[in-house]
C-alpha cells in the first residue's frame, strides 16, 4: 500500500498557519499585556514576574477566603499575566530537596552505569542529565524521601489553581553541567511537543485549550545564579494565539534571545509557569555549579478517556481485516481516508503518556504513536505476524 496524502494531512481551515504568524503582533501582544494584572499578593516585579514570599503566604493557604484569593490571583498571573511567577523559599526546610538530590545523583549514576543516555526533547542526548519518570523512580526508592518532598501545600495550592483537583503529578529531573548549552526556545507540552505540520491540523479553539491542561513547574535543587543557565523567559508570550506555530520560525527565536530574562533562583524555590510562555533552559556558563532542576509536570484530570480500552489487541484483531482490504484490488477495497478512519478509532493516536526510557523521542519531540505504527505496517504491507510483535514490543516499551 503506497500512503497517499488525504484531506487529514491538510491543515484544518480553522485553524492557524505557520506562515501567518506576524512577529509585529507578537510584540504588539507582549507589550500591551504588561499592565493587565497587578499580583497584590506579591512581594515584588522583578522583569514583569510575580515573586511570592512564602514565608508570608503559609498562614494564607490555612484561610480559606484568602486561599482562594491567592488561587485566583496565581491563575490571573498565569493566563493573562507575566504567564510565570515565582515562589520564594517554596521549601522553607531545604532537607527533603537535599535528600532527593541524593536520591536523583544516585539514579543517575546508575543509569549512566547501565550504559543509558537519556534522549531530551529540545537538547542533545547526552549532553545533560536527565531523569525521566524521576516522580516514580523516586517513590519506590526513597519513599519516605518522597513523601516529605511532596508534604509541601504550596505546591498543591499552585497545582489546583491552575488545574483544579485530581491533577496527575509527573517528574523530569534535568542537570545541566558546567559548559552545557542552552536549549532551542520553545513551548511545552501538548501542542508544543508537535511537528509545524500537525500543529497546523488542531483547530485554533484547540490552541487556545492546551496550556489549560497542563501546568509546568521546576524546583530548584541548588542555588542558580544567572551564569548557570536558569529558564530563559518572555513574559506575557503565552498571550499569542498562534504561538504554537511561531516558536519555531527564526525571526521569533531571534526576538526571544535578545529580550528573553533569567532570574536567579536559590535551592528551595519553585518556578511555576504557563507550558504556552516561550521559554528554554539556558547555557551553564560556570565552572563549578551542577544545576539541578527538578522539572514537574502537572496534567489535568480531564486530560483522559472516559472507558479503558485494550488497544493493542484491538489492532492485533484488526490489522488482518485491512491488510486484505488494503492489498485487494476489487471494488470492494477500503480507499485510504476509509481506512485512516477504521485505525483512528482503533488504534491510540497520541504518543503519550510513554515510558520515555524505552521509548524516548529519538528524531523529533515525541516517540511513535500506535497509529502511526498501523499505518506504517500497512503502507510496507506486513505480514500479521510481523505487525503483532510490534505492536507488543511497542506496548512493552510503554510501561512504566
Amino acid at each position: 500500500m503506497q500512503h497517499k496524502e488525504s484531506h487529514h494531512d491538510a491543515p484544518i481551515r480553522h485553524g492557524y498557519r505557520e506562515q501567518d504568524c506576524s512577529l509585529r503582533d507578537f510584540v504588539a501582544g507582549l507589550q500591551a499585556g504588561q499592565e493587565d494584572v497587578h499580583p497584590r499578593f506579591a512581594a515584588e516585579l522583578c522583569e514583569h514576574i510575580p515573586m511570592y514570599d512564602c514565608d508570608a503566604l503559609r498562614g494564607d493557604l490555612e484561610d480559606t477566603m484568602r486561599r482562594a484569593d491567592l488561587q485566583h490571583e496565581w491563575a490571573n498571573v498565569l493566563n493573562r499575566g507575566a504567564g510565570v511567577l515565582v515562589l520564594r523559599r517554596a521549601y522553607a526546610d531545604t532537607a527533603p530537596v537535599d535528600d532527593a538530590t541524593e536520591v536523583f545523583e544516585s539514579i543517575i549514576r546508575d543509569e549512566r552505569e547501565a550504559g543509558s543516555a537519556a534522549a531530551d526533547h529540545f537538547a542533545k542526548a547526552g549532553a545533560n542529565d536527565r531523569i525521566w519518570n524521576a516522580q516514580q523512580k523516586l517513590c519506590l526508592r526513597a519513599p519516605s524521601v518522597f513523601a516529605r518532598y511532596f508534604a509541601n501545600a504550596l505546591l498543591y495550592a499552585i497545582a489546583e489553581a491552575w488545574l483544579g483537583p485530581h491533577f496527575q503529578m509527573t517528574s523530569q529531573v534535568n542537570v545541566v553541567r558546567p559548559g552545557g548549552q542552552a536549549q532551542q526556545v520553545h513551548r511545552d507540552y501538548h501542542l508544543g511537543f508537535q511537528t509545524v505540520a500537525e500543529a497546523e491540523r488542531y483547530p485554533a479553539h484547540v490552541h487556545a485549550m492546551s496550556p489549560f491542561l497542563t501546568l509546568q513547574g521546576a524546583i530548584a535543587h541548588c542555588d542558580m545564579p544567572v551564569e548557570s543557565g536558569p529558564t530563559q523567559l518572555l513574559p506575557f508570550s503565552q498571550r499569542y494565539p498562534e504561538g504554537y506555530l511561531a516558536w519555531r520560525r527564526q525571526d521569533f527565536r531571534d526576538y526571544f534571545e535578545s529580550h528573553s530574562v533569567q532570574l536567579p533562583l536559590e535551592k528551595g524555590d519553585a518556578l511555576f509557569f504557563n507550558p504556552a510562555l516561550f521559554h528554554a533552559a539556558g547555557a551553564n556558563r560556570t565552572t563549578t555549579v551542577q544545576r539541578m532542576a527538578n522539572l514537574l509536570q502537572i496534567s489535568s484530570a480531564y486530560g483522559r478517556a472516559m472507558e479503558s480500552l485494550n488497544r493493542s489487541r484491538m489492532c492485533e484483531a484488526l490489522y488482518p481485516v485491512l491488510l486484505d482490504r488494503v492489498m485487494a484490488s476489487s471494488a470492494s477495497s477500503m480507499a485510504s481516508a476509509e481506512v485512516e478512519a477504521v485505525i483512528a478509532s482503533c488504534a491510540e493516536g497520541y504518543p503519550f503518556p510513554s515510558n520515555l526510557d524505552r521509548d524516548p523521542p529519538r528524531g523529533g519531540l515525541a516517540p511513535e504513536s500506535q497509529q502511526g505504527l498501523f499505518c506504517r505496517a500497512l503502507a510496507e504491507s506486513w505480514s500479521v505476524e510481523r505487525f503483532v510483535a510490534a505492536v507488543r514490543e511497542q506496548a512493552a516499551r510503554w510501561e512504566a
